[in-house]
This record gives C-alpha cells, sequence and structure tokens, in this order.
C-alpha cells in the first residue's frame, strides 16, 4: 500500500512563476550555473546552487552557501513570492513537449514507503552527491526538487485529472527551452479521497528520475526523527515531494555513448571482433535504432547499424538491457571499458541532443560513438520490481520536471 499524502504547498506567486521555475540543480555546472542565474536573477537556480551568489573561491560546498539558499528562500517568503496555501492538497502538473504531454500528481511520498520497498529503485546512489542535497534540505528545512516518481496507470486517477484539466490552469508558461508548463490544484475533498484511495491500492511505486535527492530527503526524515523521540510519523519531514505520473504517458530517451580510441586495435580488427557478436551493416546516413537489440556505431565517418545476436541476448531483467548487451559484449570485452562509472575514456551523451551531438563529439574529442534503443518503462519495471539495480547511463528522461514550482517546507 503506496502512502501518497495531501500537502500544503508553498508556490511563487502566478506573475512570476515562469520567472522563477528552474531545471534541476544537476544539469548544471558552476559556470553554467552562473550565467544562468546572472540572466534571470528570479530563477530558482539561485537558491538550489547557492554558490552563485559567490566568487569562484568559495567552495561549492560550503556552509555560507547553505546558509545562502536558506536566506534566498525565506527572502522571497518574506516578500510575498512566495505564498502557502491554505490547506492540504495534490496538484497536477502537465508537462507538454514535441505535442505530447505527460501529467502528473504533485504530492509527498512516505519515507517508509522508500524503506520498506514500496517505492521502487534502480539505480545506486552516491554518499558525496548526497551530502549536498540533504545539507541544502536540513538547512532550509524544505524540499525544492520533486522526485520523478512512475506508477502503473490507475482509471480513478486518470478520471480526477481529466476532469480538473478541463477548468483554468493556475498557471500555464512556456519555458526557454520549449516545454510546456500548466499546474491546477486539486482541492474538493473528493478528489482528494478518490486520489489518495487509489494510491492506497498500490503496492508499487517507481522512482523514474531523482535517486539522489530521495535518497537524501529520506535521511533527512530519518535523522529528525531520531532527534525528536515524540515523533508520530505524520510529521512533514516523514514524506518528500514528488511528481507521480502514469507509466503510459512517460517516454524514456535513449543514453548514447562515445568511447576515446579503440583500445589498440587497428579500425579492421575492431570491426572484425565486434562481427563476432553482432551482425554489421553499413548505413547510408545517421542511424538511430528503431528496435530492441540493434545499436548504431559512429566510427571515421561512417555509421553502421549492429544486431545483437541470438547468443548474446538475455530474458535477464538486467542482462537483457541494451545497455547490458553493449557492455558485456563489446565495451568491455573489446574496448577495455571494465567499469563504466569510472573509466575516463567513455562518455555519456543524453538522446535529446540527437545524433549530431554524436558525430561532433568524435570529431573532436572522441573516436567512437554508439546510438542506444531506449529503455522502455516496462523495463524498468521489471529491473526494479527483481530488487535489482540496471547499468549507469540507463534512461534518459525528458522533458525534466522544473523546481521552484512547488516548495515542500518540514
Amino acid at each position: 500500500m503506496a502512502t501518497i499524502k495531501p500537502f500544503m504547498a508553498y508556490r511563487p506567486r502566478k506573475d512570476i512563476v515562469s520567472e522563477v521555475a528552474a531545471l534541476p540543480y544537476d544539469v548544471y555546472n558552476r559556470a553554467e550555473a552562473k550565467e544562468v542565474v546572472a540572466a534571470n536573477p528570479l530563477s530558482f537556480l539561485r537558491i538550489d546552487r547557492a554558490e552563485t551568489s559567490f566568487d569562484d573561491s568559495v567552495d561549492t560546498y560550503a556552509p555560507c552557501v547553505y546558509a545562502k539558499a536558506k536566506e534566498l528562500l525565506y527572502d522571497m517568503i518574506e516578500k510575498g513570492e512566495y505564498v502557502a496555501d491554505s490547506k492540504g492538497m495534490y496538484y497536477i502538473y502537465e508537462l507538454t513537449m514535441d505535442g505530447r504531454a505527460q501529467t502528473g500528481i504533485v504530492a509527498c511520498a512516505s519515507i517508509d514507503d522508500y524503506q520498506n520497498g514500496v517505492i521502487k529503485k534502480h539505480e545506486n546512489t552516491r554518499a558525496d552527491k548526497e551530502i549536498d542535497r540533504i545539507t541544502h534540505v536540513d538547512t532550509c528545512n524544505a524540499q525544492t526538487g520533486p522526485i520523478f516518481l512512475a506508477y502503473r496507470a490507475q482509471e480513478d486517477i486518470d478520471n480526477v485529472i481529466n476532469k480538473i484539466k478541463a477548468g483554468t490552469p493556475e498557471f500555464d508558461f512556456v519555458s526557454d527551452d520549449g516545454i510546456g508548463h500548466r499546474g491546477w490544484l486539486v482541492a474538493a475533498e473528493d478528489d482528494i479521497n478518490t486520489v489518495r484511495d487509489s494510491f492506497d491500492k498500490l503496492s508499487q511505486i517507481y522512482i523514474a528520475d531523482g535517486h539522489h535527492r530521495a535518497a537524501s530527503a529520506v535521511k533527512v526524515g530519518i535523522k529528525r526523527r531520531e532527534a525528536n523521540p515524540a515523533t508520530t510519523g505524520e510529521e512533514e519531514y516523514n514524506f518528500f515531494l514528488s511528481v507521480l505520473f502514469p507509466h503510459n504517458q512517460l517516454k524514456i530517451l535513449p543514453y548514447n555513448r562515445v568511447v576515446k580510441d579503440l583500445y589498440g586495435n587497428t579500425k579492421e580488427e575492431f570491426i572484425d571482433k565486434v562481427k563476432t557478436y553482432f551482425d554489421i551493416e553499413t548505413m547510408p546516413e545517421a542511424y538511430s535504432p528503431d528496435k530492441k537489440n540493434t545499436f548504431g556505431m559512429y566510427l571515421d565517418g561512417q555509421w553502421y547499424k549492429l544486431t545483437a545476436k541470438s547468443e548474446i541476448t538475455s530474458e535477464d531483467p538486467v542482462e537483457g538491457l541494451d545497455v547490458s548487451i553493449l557492455q558485456n559484449n563489446l565495451l568491455n570485452p573489446i574496448l577495455g571499458i571494465e567499469d563504466p562509472r569510472t573509466d575516463k575514456r567513455i562518455d555519456f551523451v543524453g538522446g535529446i541532443r540527437g545524433l549530431k551531438e554524436l558525430e561532433r563529439r568524435v570529431a573532436n574529442d572522441m573516436e567512437i560513438a554508439f546510438s542506444m534503443y531506449p529503455t522502455s518503462i516496462e523495463e524498468l519495471f521489471d529491473v526494479a520490481d527483481a530488487n535489482m539495480l540496471m547499468p549507469p547511463k540507463s534512461t534518459w528522461f525528458e522533458p525534466k520536471l522544473r523546481s521552484g514550482i512547488f516548495i515542500h517546507k518540514l
């Protein structure tokens, strides 16, 4: 049973929400974040990445950076730029990209569900990345970036969403990257109860994106529980800000690979080795795979189609993923990439950047590129249901949720 509860959000005033809304903190490096904040002083990135208020000599993770984030957030609240809702409710958040919409429920998920496996994970997290967000959440006493969760579509929730979406949205804007953002309130008690009861019936919810934010929010909650022996389990720190989307509205883009060299092989030697595991076909133009177990390869100005031979495919939830097939039968044995998490010879390119970016990387700093067929949401569910983990860089979700539109105070 999944506990997905309504909450009282702090939300930016309607006239500034489009300026405040920001891409997740971790899609930028420090220099890029400073450029965004300089161009738009209201961007929530100045709170998510408060080092943008300091000279580069100040460490990104210095205590004064987190103190600045808190100062900036509560200054916006005091100025009335953020306004608290008067009652607990759910919210609807719709994102539209290239004419395709996905609509989620903004709510708070339970740290207990995260710990007991109702909320399922498919990635490992890194302690150093967790510490940053733990400190940010704890210092600000608020969760500012939602975790992207997925659930198997429920007709009752769809009906509530469709009914409310027929009304006037609370906000409606198009961000600089062309993504449409609209939001509504789920304020009527009957609708709140329908949504809550529908989630109550689910035994699995899945983290699609935001594993580090989720782990950090949970650890802050546990820390506060331990400091409060009288905790009831209902305090706000027992829950974390989320947007939950039905699985049939989600689209995963490929996560492509580029490698710096051929690991001492000549082009001919390399291709001969690849033929052991894959059928190779020369392609007349840039190739993006159109089905599972096929891969694009760009080498020496030429695109190829690789098709995995049947003996290297698998029904195992992890070993059968295309990212695993490529890693286990080409990147590791032929190109010497033993651990893609740490090997500096490999890099990963989100599918949103397209095949031209792969060609550009090969022309500049890499020797070979691979275009992937995207992992499906069903494959993600299968891996999580088996309590297994995906290889790194298996999924790229678009569009990205914006931070700063909904704030969950602890």
